[in-house]
């Protein structure tokens, strides 16, 4: 008599879940470091400073993501801060690899646009990825915040290091998602908290 459809379909679809759990949780033993890096951001936002984002392959859509989130926020009443992606930019990306090579994009576009205060957040949900441990090295050469969501390996170029320890890079990028979320209202939380002493 074989295994009941039904049963199957469920044991499939908690084995899914199984797969998430485990990650999502361990961020919780990293919980003092993001309070450090989102302390740390928002002491350089106060200082004028802006957070510039990038990532290669399936993080550069997050990157935009995180931008926007923090340009523009969709809760009511909170400040925008500014914000700006390294992979929106096409024409200026392909320019830079045409005669730096891919690796060099988000290191030039830093050297280029970055000033001492500001913050440089790197995603990568696979290991190793150069354009984005370049971009971290630069970043912090120029005197940025680093800040680092990695996948399954810790980016030693970056002041805040924050990995997702999963080797699937789709479950990498789930919990990215919620660590920026997870950023963008402790960063808030301290910055409003400067505001009102």
């Amino acid at each position: 008599m074989g295994e009941d459809p039904a049963m199957s379909a469920v044991s499939a679809v908690s084995a899914v879940f199984e797969r998430r759990a485990q990650p999502t949780a361990a961020v919780g033993a990293d919980a003092e470091l993001i309070v450090r890096a989102c302390q740390e951001m928002a002491e350089r936002f106060r200082a004028g400073g802006k957070l510039l984002v990038f990532g290669s392959g399936g993080s550069v859509a997050d990157a935009q993501h995180v931008a926007v989130e923090f340009a523009h926020p969709v809760v009511v009443g909170k400040p925008a801060l500014p914000a700006l992606s390294l992979t929106t930019d096409l024409a200026l990306a392909t320019g830079i690899a045409r005669t730096q090579g891919l690796d060099g994009i988000f290191a030039a576009q830093l050297r280029l646009l970055a000033a001492p205060h500001d913050i440089a957040l790197g995603l990568s949900a696979e290991p190793g990825c150069p354009a984005v441990r370049d971009g971290l090295t630069a970043a912090r050469e120029l005197g940025l915040l680093t800040v680092a969501l990695a996948g399954g390996h810790a980016a030693s170029e970056a002041d805040h290091v924050v990995v997702v320890r999963s080797g699937d890079p789709l479950v990498v990028k789930e919990v990215h998602m919620t660590i920026y979320h997870v950023l963008w209202e402790l960063v808030h939380v301290f910055y409003e908290l400067e505001a009102v002493r």
